[in-house]
């Protein structure tokens, strides 16, 4: 900006009138970006409020009379102190009310889960809550400055003796610089400060008010660079239908809907319909179609819509009229210190009171008791009274603490008559006798402040903590890949000759259904192979021979391939896996030689190994023209390897002589109680080795018992108390209680129906599992409730073995006893030698597949060529 400048010199009025401007602007951007910062954007470490908050806070105290206000007069009022619009008082008073901690509320404030908006103000109605009572104001400690117009005073800072930054969180942008504090758990707050003030460690983690799930692994203590991530918690409702009761922070029902509903049409995942049924508590049901996994569906959720989010906090205070970048820990141990400073103020105050009140109590006695006021009868003047007075004080106020000032002096004469004649001198002794014990007292705590500090923080949690509790799960989440649970939602085609392979080639062969994240491999007739991602059309290279959806990390799909090495070379073969791969690169299968050409081809998903004959051509003195190759016999390599020779001469052709079976062994499965899922890493409890057809036998704490096959994608309900691998016929023996007889009941039975979910214990409402177990011969001891005016009885071991009979899953079972039961503990099972198993050896496998053999796992036929 250039500065004004006279135009013309000559004209000196003209030059009299010229402001210069330059500079003026050059501060501008700076003030503005700092005022920001200061005044509206980010909270103080003090108080844990911005200025709005703790503006609307003040007022609400200058109102308060223990009556609603309506929020339009509490806005009204807050505009004395905040110099911006109405609107903006009112959204920040919302969003304190909604947090249901500082302001008691009455009327629609809106619904943080359904994300309907509170009513206008004018209906609305609010009042400070006993605890903001508590814990935000001490008018005689608070540090006051004049309002923006100098009409009035308002708190620099509020007196908060709490954590309330970190219960209530904050977030905000400013210029340059913005906060994102997460809100924490109310009573974990609580008893984090206690550690900090006995000296000890402590860590702290958010808490939502919209629960749901979280991970806090890398949370970083709240510093810039963390992130949590979290998630709503699905459930299976029943064989087609999903339901979502608790939702991630940061989104609400609507927007969840509409994210799985944007999902749907771009094909990602596949849902019927959804219901929501939210009132007070969620209930979002999402109904899939038929023959849909729901354990896949729940893991497309959370890939793919607002089920899952990622949060990246990023914790930024206010102090000393400064941002500070500090961790939420180190904001606890400042606040909690904080808390320590005003206690102890409010105690020197109170000291200090209950002193001025115990010297005048005590000057009040000697003044009476004495009858120093017969003293002042015949004094004309004022001074004359003054001195009167304290003559006749001075022989009685050695024991005072401090000396007797003409303000003292001045209260005694303002005393009645009437209350000087009704003078009661034990009253008086008594009163002075309680204010000794209250300063003896109050000194107790200043010595001991820290015991003070931490049994006020007790009582804040006996008085306020009632329904704060932990309202989001923190768990391990396990990783996700998109790729794993898409719906395959396009059709991929491929022109094999020509070479092209891709989605719009609708008038070519048909190879599977795929989804537009997936990648796709490729193998040629000229022993080439590329991985490329799924496109409408893709030009690979003639003559095709395998087209299949890629996946990655998987050493389970064995290839079996013979091949000529270059013209007039030698046949080999070779077995080989692809695991990895760089995308669009071209890979050559063979030795590299100018005429190679693949004589056979299979691509086998669970590794299996067909027996081919090869045929040679009738070429000189050949005797041997045809035999048998087992690909059982070749050693499984890397797709690098050049395999074995299987003749010199020239191959006429190759043909499959039998169908193979898989060579691979079967699978160890692990069961990862952190994340609640089952995994080929030996990742927590091992379930066993798993063969194609072997299944897990799951039992619920609510009597519900099935067999599945072992996926990697099963979600187990948090309910679960039994997962093992299942042997059919090894016996589940069960105690429950029937609520419909009051009585124990005892059975033991086979499960006969496979992959059905059965309850095995009776349906009335008071029914109720005491203890299930699968050992062969079980044994339990049964404790008795002691009866009133006998004797306990003696506690019973009992062999179930013994005492029924294996029946059906439907049976009733037999009463396990008349008497009144305490409690039924299970004992060491008798001995029982198991049927050995041959144990299988271990093997590579490919840790993300599928455990079961589905449609797209099976035995791809060979290609032959002649």
């Amino acid at each position: 900006m250039e500065e004004i400048t006279d135009l013309n010199p000559e004209d000196n009025s003209q030059q009299d009138t010229i402001t210069r401007v330059g500079g003026m602007y050059k501060d501008w951007f700076l003030d503005y970006a700092s005022y920001v910062i200061l005044e509206r954007a980010v909270p103080a470490i003090e108080d844990g409020f911005k200025p709005v908050q703790r503006r609307i806070m003040h007022s609400l105290k200058e109102l308060d009379d223990g009556r609603y206000n309506k929020v339009a007069n509490i806005v009204g009022h807050t505009m004395q102190y905040h110099p911006h619009g109405d609107a903006s008082i009112g959204d920040a008073m919302v969003q304190i009310g909604q947090k249901d901690l500082l302001i008691d509320t009455q009327g629609n404030w809106g619904n943080i889960l359904t994300g309907d908006s509170a009513a206008a103000s004018r209906y609305i109605e609010a009042r400070l809550s006993k605890f903001a009572l508590d814990v935000v104001f001490s008018p005689k400690i608070t540090e006051w400055q004049l309002s923006y117009d100098g009409r009035k005073k308002e708190p620099i800072n509020l007196p908060v003796k709490f954590p309330l930054l970190l219960t209530q969180g904050a977030e905000g942008i400013a210029v340059g610089l913005s906060t994102k504090i997460l809100p924490h758990n109310f009573i974990e707050l609580i008893d984090a400060s206690i550690k900090h003030l006995k000296g000890k460690g402590f860590t702290i983690y958010p808490d939502f008010p919209t629960a749901g799930i979280m991970d806090v692994s890398n949370y970083n203590d709240g510093i810039r660079g963390g992130k949590i991530r979290v998630r709503a918690k699905i459930a299976q409702y029943d064989k087609n239908t999903l339901v979502i009761n608790e939702i991630p922070f940061g989104t609400n029902t609507s927007s969840l809907i509409d994210s799985i509903l944007k999902a749907n049409e771009k094909g990602k995942i596949k849902v019927k319909k959804i219901e929501d049924n939210t009132a007070a508590n969620v209930e979002i049901l999402v109904h899939l179609p038929p023959g849909l996994s729901p354990d896949k569906t729940i893991d497309a959720l959370y890939a793919f819509t607002a089920c899952e989010s990622s949060i990246s906090p990023l914790a930024c205070i206010i102090e000393d009229n400064k941002p500070l970048f500090i961790g939420v820990s180190e904001m606890l141990r400042r606040s909690t210190d904080n808390t320590v400073e005003l206690l102890k103020q409010e105690l020197e105050i109170q000291l200090n009171e209950l002193e001025e009140q115990w010297h005048f109590a005590s000057l009040e006695r000697i003044f009476i008791e004495n009858r120093i006021y017969r003293d002042i009868e015949e004094e004309e003047t004022w001074e004359g009274v003054i001195n009167a007075i304290d003559q006749g004080l001075q022989p009685h106020v050695k024991h005072l603490k401090r000396a007797i000032t003409v303000d003292d002096i001045s209260r005694l004469t303002e005393i009645r008559i009437k209350r000087i004649s009704k003078f009661d001198i034990d009253k008086a002794q008594e009163k002075i006798e309680a204010l000794e014990g209250e300063i003896a007292q109050v000194k107790h705590h200043l010595e001991h402040l820290i015991d003070y500090a931490i049994n006020y923080f007790n009582n804040l949690k006996k008085k306020y903590g009632e329904g704060r509790e932990r309202k989001t799960e923190i768990r391990i989440f396990d990783d996700i890949e998109a790729s794993k649970v898409v719906i395959r939602n396009t059709k991929l085609y491929v022109n094999r000759k020509e070479g092209f392979i891709g989605t719009s080639l609708k008038k070519d062969s048909y190879v599977c259904d795929c989804s537009d994240i997936d990648d796709i491999i490729v193998f040629t007739a000229a022993g080439k192979m590329m991985v490329t991602k799924v496109d409408t059309k893709t030009f690979i290279g003639k003559d095709i021979i395998h087209v299949a959806v890629f996946k990655k990390k998987d050493k389970r799909t064995i290839y079996n391939l013979i091949y000529k090495d270059g013209t007039g070379g030698s046949t080999y073969i070779k077995r080989f896996y692809v695991s990895s791969v760089t995308r669009d690169k071209e890979y050559d299968l063979t030795n590299g030689k100018t005429g190679s050409v693949v004589h056979y081809f299979s691509a086998n998903p669970n590794g299996e190994a067909e027996i081919v004959t090869v045929f040679l051509r009738q070429v000189g003195s050949v005797k041997k023209l045809k035999w048998d190759i087992d690909f059982a016999d070749i050693l499984i390599k890397g797709r690098n390897s050049k395999g074995n020779i299987v003749s010199k001469y020239a191959v006429k052709r190759i043909e499959l002589k039998e169908k193979g079976v898989s060579t691979l062994k079967p699978r160890k499965i692990w069961f990862d109680e952190t994340v609640r899922r089952l995994n080929v890493d030996e990742r927590g409890t091992l379930l066993g080795a798993f063969k194609g057809e072997d299944k897990l036998l799951v039992i619920t704490q609510d009597g519900i018992v099935k067999t599945i096959t072992p996926e990697l994608t099963t979600h187990f309900e948090d309910n679960m108390i039994v997962l093992e691998k299942w042997n059919p016929k090894k016996p589940i023996s069960a105690i429950y209680y029937n609520g419909e007889k009051e009585l124990y009941y005892v059975k033991r039975f086979l499960i006969e129906q496979v992959d059905k979910e059965e309850s095995f214990i009776s349906d009335h409402v008071d029914s109720t599992l005491e203890l299930v177990t699968t050992h062969w011969l079980p044994k339990i001891e049964i404790e008795f409730t002691k009866e009133r005016g006998k004797d306990r009885k003696a506690n019973q071991e009992l062999a179930l073995g013994e005492f029924i009979a294996i029946k059906g899953i439907n049976a009733l079972g037999n009463q396990l006893t008349k008497e009144k039961v305490k409690q039924v503990n299970l004992l060491e099972p008798f001995p029982y030698e198991e049927p050995e198993e041959v144990e299988p050896e271990d093997i590579e496998v490919n840790e993300e597949e599928e455990l079961n053999s589905g449609s797209e796992n099976a035995n791809t036929d060979p290609t032959l060529f002649d």
